[in-house]
């Protein structure tokens, strides 16, 4: 998000723990339960993907990344960040772990569900949240590239084409080459 937007960052690297039980808690890290990401700005910190996204967006509107407050653009772009966490992430999660996802209630609902609704907006606009690129593409397309490296996560010829925009971007590239070193 902080390379798309051409902002000066600094990166701490922090121990996580992990699925398979290594890593710890990391003193470092500012996030409440020692998960990442997490950013400092001008004091403030913000932790959760859809919460740095839209924070970011109001920080550094010359970038354009996200529509201000009384944009009519602003509803859909705050609705799928919110979407991300609330619907994208627990449904892609319960498929992977084998989870049955809870029926009848308030939470989530299956992944076969969340996948059409996506496909179908991207079959009508070429970006999540309409025609522009938004810090929101950032996550959807960053997690559609990590999750439909696996079988169980279908990709269909909409989110693939999307995939390949989003992760073309110059700025992909360069926050690639800064993670690797």
């Amino acid at each position: 998000m902080l390379e798309e937007l051409g902002v000066p960052f600094e990166i701490t690297v922090v121990e996580i723990r992990r699925r398979d039980g290594s890593g710890k808690l990391d003193e470092r890290n500012p996030h409440p339960h020692g998960k990442v990401p997490s950013i400092e700005h001008d004091g403030v910190l913000v932790h959760e993907q859809a919460a740095i996204a839209a924070y970011l967006a109001d920080a550094f509107p010359k970038g354009r990344l996200g529509p201000p407050v009384g944009d009519p653009r602003r509803g859909p772009f705050l609705t799928w960040l919110a979407y991300y966490t609330g619907m994208l992430e627990p449904s892609a999660t319960s498929k992977f772990l084998g989870w049955e996802v809870p029926r009848g209630s308030a939470a989530w609902v299956d992944l076969d569900e969340v996948l059409p609704h996506i496909d179908a907006t991207l079959q009508r606009h070429p970006h999540i949240a309409g025609e522009e690129f938004t810090l929101a593409d950032v996550l959807f397309a960053g997690a559609f590239e990590f999750f439909g490296r696996n079988p169980q996560f279908p990709l269909t010829p909409a989110i693939r084409a999307y995939v390949e925009r989003c992760v073309s971007r110059p700025a992909r590239a360069r926050a690639l080459a800064r993670d690797s070193g």
